[in-house]
């Protein structure tokens, strides 16, 4: 496991598997958010987002969070393994609102970006089973000889599969 990708859909723990998986392996994590919004949550044009990427993928080694499904091609070429977190829409939707609430105005996601209740991003997160899902199932499709798929639908899941990481002889 050199380069892997964390997908799944807002609030599902994405970044916090990452983190955990980056102290535990050693391997660089790059959370896409961070490289994604700029200053006021301005999105960058398509032409440059997707430049950006190639670049973050090309490194030897990373652990890269984060959906933007238009790219997940981008990632899943260059991956040699998927985290798919699934985990219910309700642990979802109570995670993404508990941050709006604790990180309020504070920059977390990017640099000039203060966390604020975003109406657009609930309600992608809540239609994410429907319309995002289909997209990741997709991509995954696409890729599933050449990439290890690990998915997990619960917390336990992912304690479980972060706490086995650790006791493997061959971590990096």
């Amino acid at each position: 496991m050199k380069r892997v990708a964390i997908v799944g859909s807002g609030g599902a723990g994405k970044t916090a598997i990452a983190d955990e998986l980056g102290r535990r392996t050693g391997l660089p994590v790059l959370h896409l958010d961070h490289f994604h919004w700029r200053p006021g949550w301005v999105v960058p044009d398509e032409e440059e987002w997707a430049m950006t990427q190639s670049e973050l993928v090309e490194r030897p080694e990373w652990i890269i969070d984060g959906n933007y499904g238009a790219q997940f091609d981008l990632r899943f070429d260059r991956a040699d393994t998927v985290i798919v977190l699934a985990l219910p829409r309700r642990v979802c939707m109570y995670r993404a609102l508990k941050r709006v609430v604790t990180n309020w105005h504070r920059e977390v996601q990017a640099p000039g970006c203060r966390e604020h209740f975003d109406y657009e991003f609930l309600r992608w997160l809540w239609r994410f089973p429907k319309h995002g899902r289909p997209q990741l199932d997709a991509a995954l499709a696409l890729h599933r000889d050449s990439i290890e798929v690990i998915e997990m639908k619960t917390r336990r899941d992912v304690r479980r599969y972060v706490d086995e990481l650790a006791e493997a002889p061959d971590v990096p």
